[in-house]
């Protein structure tokens, strides 16, 4: 999959796409990131790429030509047939929330156009005219789009096989449909006494069936204080048990253990 991004900062990839496990999708190029910066499409001895907003106000707006000449450059690079073309998205606080969901699907996509917006955002008019989608990470605001743009490729690349040291470890990752969408559990290493904090006994019992058992129960424990309604949507996908209900009735007299 490719993905093309757009930001005034491409500077700010180079540690990200060289540290870390992910490094490794994007040095196989099973996630192929190009970057491309809009100033090498504006006019002038400034490479000017924004201006003042119309109507007054503060800040300062990106101006549409130069990005709908970067956008060009990209689909020529593409090459794509027509009506094939790679999505091209914003990054923006109107956009839709990006969850697991959204991420495996886009894991399994063969990329986009990622937009890294600056200032008070894009001159309406190249929104209107070329993007397809607009995401968000949540309620908040960045300085730019480089942050979130980052946490999808991210995001995307641990799900790519030969990423991960263990091929399962996403599986069992918070919001996961392998753990019916619910939190994961806490987790204990080495040493087993730590500041006189011991690790549960059952994690050290070597009986596997109960410590997922446990493991299951700190789970549907620690969902339910932390986010009740991914619960909710578990119970209306059919996904707990008889087991699970009889422990979340029994809750209040059991303890979970804190991440």
């Amino acid at each position: 999959m490719r993905f093309d991004v757009i930001t005034l900062f491409p500077e700010l990839f180079a540690p990200f796409l060289t540290s870390g496990v992910t490094r490794r999708a994007y040095e196989s190029g099973l996630v192929e990131v190009k970057l491309w910066n809009p100033r090498d499409f504006a006019e002038g001895n400034y490479r000017r790429v924004d201006d003042r907003s119309f109507g007054g106000g503060p800040g300062m707006v990106m101006m549409a030509e130069p990005l709908a000449r970067c956008l060009e450059a990209i689909r020529t690079g593409r090459a794509e047939p027509a009506g094939q073309q790679a999505p091209v998205v914003l990054f923006s606080p109107i956009g839709r929330a990006l969850d697991h969901g959204g991420v495996a699907a886009w894991s399994a996509s063969a990329g986009a156009v990622l937009i890294c917006g600056r200032y008070e955002g894009l001159d309406q008019r190249f929104i209107n005219t070329y993007v397809d989608q607009q995401l968000s990470l949540g309620d908040f605001v960045l300085s730019g789009g480089e942050i979130a743009a980052m946490a999808l490729l991210d995001a995307v690349a641990r799900l790519q096989p030969g990423v991960l040291n263990d091929e399962s470890s996403h599986q069992f990752d918070s919001f996961n449909p392998a753990l019916d969408g619910l939190l994961d559990c806490p987790h204990y290493t080495r040493p087993e006494t730590w500041r006189g904090q011991t690790a549960p006994d059952m994690l050290v019992s070597g009986n596997h069936g109960h410590i997922e058992r446990w493991r299951r129960e700190q789970r549907l424990a620690l969902t339910r204080q932390h986010r009740p309604e991914l619960l909710d949507k578990a119970r209306e996908a059919g996904s707990l048990t008889a087991a699970d209900e009889a422990f979340l009735r029994d809750l209040p007299a059991k303890k979970a253990s804190q991440p």
